[in-house]
This record gives structure tokens, sequence and C-alpha cells, in this order.
């Protein structure tokens, strides 16, 4: 999919032309007529003839005053993604009438903006995760072994239990799209040098590696998905998925460790700039999920591994592409949040009780529970479980991997209430923990000092 859309938008560059991108979407909002009965995010359109171009106005604006202001933001009980998430639900409101995003091209250029945010943060997230400290620190293996898996199995159940609609596989696909946590959303968090360095580091390690470790399990259940509502054998869904993982992980290795491995020899003989490091670890990002595509892997399988070999090649991998995490791939993530405002104005008459209250589980129960159990036997307080198990933020990877399971499925009954689901608790989670980030990292360090 993400190689065939570079080639239609052979112009695109994903660091320079972001706006070029969202203004095709923004002129297909302002230009096509998507009322249509049957569908959720269109049901309810207003077609509006204003300027197509406001709604990128917008967007810039607000991303300029984040800026200018971002120091003061920092010390308030807001994010970044809150401003440009309300700002987007009101431009949605004000400008664009509702966006539905399975409808091409709109669809084809979110997909593309969102996998490139996600290829590039699973790269940079992956290789800044020190390997080493895994040795030395118990509490990332436990979260992303005995955590993520009971966070799965917790968010399937109650999915199942509430929305009695869904099969199993919707439900699976629910439960597994939500388990990831984002990076991005707990900044506030881990930067407070006066919460224990373990502890950040644990939520700092978990929320770098998760998102690429439920990518399989995400496959199977589409694969599973895929079965059951062509009637085909089960069994041959699971052997392709089985097929994406292995050639994923086998992509991902070849390119990360080749590539890092040129890197240091250029580095070694004087030939690359720092500047250019960076650039050519990100080239290896999308190279690796384009080499997987090609073969039939999962490339977000391989963006992922391949950023674990770099950084074990290299050590320093992560540290030259801190900058873009900070530059380009905030304005990519943001750029995603505003859109997603937009989609989720569309959302709003359809939000129901069962929604809300999955919202408000997924982001308690269902993540503090399995947090909770897996730090039995750490000598961890009650306290710190619950302060690690309510920080886990769900942000860009649940938004992308949801449009990466629309774009697999061509057929899914629920995928108006899966929608609606996942979008509802992003927009949740980004409310809550960035209301809380400030107040409760101040609480927990003053109470460790």
């Amino acid at each position: 999919m993400f190689h065939a859309l570079i080639f239609k938008y052979s112009n695109f560059n994903p660091f320079t032309e972001s706006g070029k991108a969202f203004k095709i979407i923004l002129f297909t909002i302002n230009n096509k007529n998507r009322i249509n009965n049957k569908n959720i995010l269109s049901k309810n359109g207003i077609d509006r003839n204003g300027d197509k171009m406001i709604e990128l106005l917008v967007f810039l604006i607000m991303l300029f005053i984040v800026a200018i202001i971002s120091c003061k933001i920092d010390k308030l009980p807001i994010s970044p993604q809150m401003v440009f998430i309300f700002a987007g639900i009101i431009a949605g409101w004000l400008f664009t009438g509702y966006l539905d995003i399975r409808e091409p091209p709109v669809s084809t250029i979110l997909l593309l903006i969102a996998e490139i945010a996600l290829v590039l943060v699973l790269f940079t997230d992956a290789s800044r995760v020190p390997l080493k400290d895994l040795r030395t620190n118990n509490l990332p293996p436990r979260l992303l072994s005995i955590g993520l898996i009971l966070t799965i199995i917790l968010g399937i159940v109650l999915a199942t239990l509430i929305f009695t609609d869904l099969s199993f596989w919707e439900a699976a696909i629910i439960g597994v799209v939500l388990a990831p946590t984002d990076a991005a959303l707990g900044q506030i968090v881990v930067k407070n040098k006066g919460i224990p360095l373990k502890i950040r580091e644990a939520l700092e390690i978990e929320s770098g590696l998760n998102d690429g470790l439920v990518v399989p399990f995400l496959l199977v259940f589409i694969g599973i998905g895929m079965a059951a509502e062509t009637f085909s054998p089960t069994g041959y869904f699971i052997k392709v998925a089985l097929e994406q993982i292995g050639l994923g992980v086998l992509a991902g290795l070849s390119v990360g460790l080749l590539g890092s491995w040129m890197v240091i020899k250029s580095r070694n003989r004087g030939w690359i700039t720092s500047e250019y490091q960076r650039i050519a670890f990100l080239v290896l990002a999308i190279i690796s999920f384009i080499v997987a595509d090609e073969i039939g892997g999962s490339g977000f399988i391989a963006a992922f591994v391949g950023g674990l070999a770099a950084g074990y090649i290299t050590r320093d991998a992560g540290k030259v592409l801190m900058d873009f995490a900070e530059t380009e791939g905030q304005f990519l993530n943001l750029t995603v949040f505003f859109i997603l405002g937009i989609v989720i104005a569309g959302l709003m008459p359809d939000i129901t009780w069962q929604v809300i209250l999955y919202s408000i589980l997924s982001l308690t129960i269902i993540r503090i529970l399995p947090v909770a159990i897996s730090l039995i036997g750490t000598k961890v307080s009650w306290d710190t479980a619950l302060f690690m198990g309510w920080f886990g933020p769900r942000g860009l990877a649940s938004i992308v991997l949801t449009l990466y399971a629309l774009e697999r499925l061509t057929t899914f009954p629920g995928e108006d209430t899966f929608i609606l689901v996942v979008f509802i608790t992003v927009l949740v989670s980004v409310v809550a923990h960035g209301v809380t980030a400030l107040p409760l990292s101040k609480r927990y360090s003053q109470r460790n000092q």
C-alpha cells in the first residue's frame, strides 16, 4: 500500500510538503458531497462551499501560536495534541462539514500521511530504546509481555460484552488497536526528573516498543476477520499473516543492519555530515517499509525491527534522530491529530453510552489492572503501579492502525462502531492524560523525594 501511494504521489516529500497533501484533503472536503444516509460519518453531512484553504489556515495559525508559547504550554495542564484535536473539531463544525475517512481520495491521502508518521515513529522510537537497560531494569519486560498481553485480552473481553453486535474478531481488533501507548503524549511524565529514573525508563521503553509489538496480533486478527467474512479457510489467512510477520522481521533486520553498517563505515571515513546521518536513518525507515511491502511482509514490523537494529549497531541512532522526533515528527503528529479532530466533529451525534463506557474502561481497568498484575513481585508500591497504569495514553499508533485495518478489510460489518470506539477513546485519552500529566507527575515526584 505504502509504495503504491508514494508512486502515485511521487512529488510528495513528507518533510517539506505535508501541507501539499493537507491541501488535497481540504480540497476534497470542500468540493465533494459526502451525504450518505448509510454511513455514520456522513449521514449528518453538510456541504459547505467556503474557501477550501480556511482549514489549512486554521491549522497553520494554531501551529504558529503553539510554537511561540510552547514554554508556557509545558507549564500548563494541556498538551499540543489536545490543542490541535480541539482545533480540528472546531474547524469541522464551522468550516469543513463531516469528513468520510473511508472515501477516496481522502482515505488515500490520510492513510499516506498517517503511515509515514507511524513508520518514522516506529523506527525512531525503536532506535532510541536502550536495550542494555532491559538487563538492569526488570519493569519494561514485564510491561511488554504480561502487561501487554493481558491488556489485549481484557480489551477483547470487555469489547465483546459491551458491543454485543460485534463478532469476536471485530472485538479483538478493537482490543489490539487500543493496546499501544503513545510516547509523545507522555513526555511531561518521562521528562520529570523528580520521578525515579527506573519508572521513567520503564514508561518510555514501553511506549517505544508496544506499538510495534501489537502489529503481529493485529495481522492475525485481520486474517481471521478476512476468513470469516469471505467464508474461506482460516488457516490460509493466518499463514499469510505469519508470513507477513516473518518477512517484515527479515526485511527490517536486513535493511537496518546493512544500512547502519554502511553509515558507520561512512562516518569512520569522514564521508558523512551529522545532518545527513539523520537523513540516512530516516531513509532507512522508509526503505525497510517498502522492501517489506514488496516481498509480502509487514512494513510496520520492518520499520520497528529496522529501528531496533539501527539502534543496536550504531548505539547513537536514537540520538541522531532526536531532532527529527521533536521537529518534523511533531509536525506530522499534530497534522494527524488536527485531521482526527475534523473527523470526530462528524462522530459526535453518533456517540453512545457504550462507546463512552468502553473509552473510560480502556483508559482505566483495561490498562491499569494488567499493569498492576505485571508488576507483582517487583517490590513496586501500589501507588507507583497505579501511576504507571494510568499513564498509558492512546494516540498516533491507535489512529494509524485503525486506518490500516479499515484499508485491509474489504468487509467489516462493525466498522462504524470500531471507528467510534477508537477515535473517541483517543479523544478522551488526549484530554484526560493532558490535564492530569503535570499535576499528577508533580504530586508523585513530591511523594517519592
